[in-house]
């Protein structure tokens, strides 16, 4: 009940509080989210996880139809090249900070570290699905995964409200500004500049029509979706799930009439606002007792590393600040994040490109994990 009706909370609050609409709905989501666990008033219990876990994954399906459907096909094409060159980078900034990591950190252990390092840049590069693949290829026994799992799941969180909260702000001092022509300009909706609209306008009477129609139609491609995931392997489940969806909205938004309708973007990122209370409300103490030193420490140089060379890269070959950051946050922390990472920077035309890129780490996180392993043991010997 938190999770779901928070949002409005977050959403009134916004439209009171002109310092509130600056600091953003995103923010503030995330913000909420983390008191409620920081504090214990969301108990820490493997029983109350497994909610949050099916809170989040439930939202996520819903919010990309939705930020989807008044997408920009045109849009993208222009967006492509940068996305390709970002991306590199991105999986360069994780390489190197896994190998520096390594040298400072796992000389004690070489073997049981290069193991590590193989699972945190399946991690960084895929997600939870390619960490959890490259422990059974590289044979990481449950203490040793669970250690990396909740390290990592702390390092994601201080990584993901440091991009959240100052990354553009930061990047932009010294990288350029997203940039794209007036037709697109026309059609991005600045989300948390308009915070007073979406309180206002999402449940307006006039716009329940649009709503209705909206939320029917992403009923039915969550439905195709299911169904098209259905037929693969348990494993490969989530990530063809993601591309369905993402493929039948993008298909849908071909459509007129599907573009059109209104408020498709405020109601998804209604939706993301669900996803990140529930997300942050998982963050607890717990998994800061009993720390191990060098692999906590592997584990922050390989998070706060791959973002640091991601973006001296991206900085070097003048990549924009929007197209980085949700390149960045698509690869460290999954596809579901890009529409966060759009939301969070009031730019949609970065959504689409960003899952894409989360979908290509999906596919290649778990070979390009074992290669990283493979060669950190070569340096070893």
């Amino acid at each position: 009940m938190i999770c779901v009706f928070s949002p409005l909370l977050i959403l009134w609050l916004t439209y009171k509080s002109a310092m509130l609409r600056k600091v953003g709905s995103i923010i503030i989501a995330y913000i909420i989210g983390c008191t409620l666990g920081l504090t214990g008033l969301i108990p820490d219990t493997e029983e109350m996880h497994d909610v949050q876990t099916i809170i989040a994954s439930a939202a996520i399906p819903f919010a990309i139809p939705l930020l989807l459907l008044s997408a920009d096909l045109k849009a993208w094409a222009r967006l492509a090249p940068a996305f390709i060159k970002s991306t590199i980078f991105g999986l360069l900034g994780c390489a190197i900070a896994i190998t520096i990591g390594f040298l400072l950190y796992g000389q004690s252990a070489p073997t049981l570290f290069a193991h590590i390092g193989g699972m945190l840049t399946g991690l960084y590069t895929g997600g939870n699905a390619n960490l959890a693949s490259l422990k059974i290829a590289l044979g990481v026994d449950e203490t040793t995964y669970i250690l990396v799992s909740a390290y990592s799941t702390v390092m994601s969180a201080i990584y993901l409200f440091f991009v959240i909260i100052v990354g553009k702000k930061l990047l932009r001092l010294f990288m350029p500004d997203f940039k794209d022509d007036k037709t697109i300009e026309d059609t991005t909706i600045q989300i948390e500049n308009h915070d007073t609209e979406l309180f206002l306008g999402l449940f307006r009477k006039d716009n329940l029509k649009h709503l209705g129609l909206s939320l029917l139609l992403t009923i039915a491609i969550i439905a195709l979706g299911a169904g098209v995931a259905s037929l693969v392997p348990k494993d490969a489940f989530q990530s063809v799930f993601i591309l369905s969806i993402s493929l039948f909205s993008i298909l849908a938004s071909l459509h007129p009439k599907v573009r059109s309708l209104k408020r498709t973007f405020e109601a998804g990122t209604y939706f993301i606002l669900i996803f990140s209370v529930a997300v942050a409300s998982q963050v607890s103490l717990k998994t800061l007792t009993d720390v191990n030193p060098d692999i906590f420490l592997f584990t922050t140089v390989a998070t706060l590393g791959a973002l640091l060379f991601h973006v001296l890269l991206s900085a070097l070959f003048r990549i924009d600040t929007d197209t980085t950051l949700t390149t960045s946050i698509s690869l460290i922390c999954s596809p579901p994040f890009a529409p966060v990472m759009g939301s969070a920077l009031g730019n949609k035309a970065v959504i689409g490109p960003g899952i894409a890129v989360g979908l290509f780490g999906y596919a290649i996180g778990t070979y390009f994990g074992f290669a990283i392993a493979q060669l950190l043991l070569a340096i070893s010997s």
